[in-house]
């Protein structure tokens, strides 16, 4: 039985299949540092997306995600999407 917030063609009913079918994956192994991955997953093409949509602009963007311009930034540099 699936819950209800695990639709099919919602943002966290794809998160909730990608997570079923990791732990389905590991065959018995333990996770470990699952919100880091999840987190790690999920930021990336978000910030690939949404610069697409604001057409590169940073502070567009930024205000699109609801952070500060330099918080920004910063997550670009770390995911090594800084133009």
């Amino acid at each position: 039985m699936k819950p209800d917030h695990l639709g099919e063609d919602d943002i966290a009913g794809c998160v909730g299949k990608a997570l079923e079918n990791y732990f389905h994956r590991l065959d018995g192994e333990k996770p470990v540092a699952v919100y880091q991955m999840v987190m790690r997953s999920v930021e990336r093409p978000m910030l690939e997306v949404v610069l697409r949509q604001a057409q590169g602009n940073q502070t567009l963007a930024a205000a699109i995600l609801g952070i500060n311009r330099n918080t920004l930034r910063k997550k670009l540099l770390d995911h090594g999407l800084f133009p």
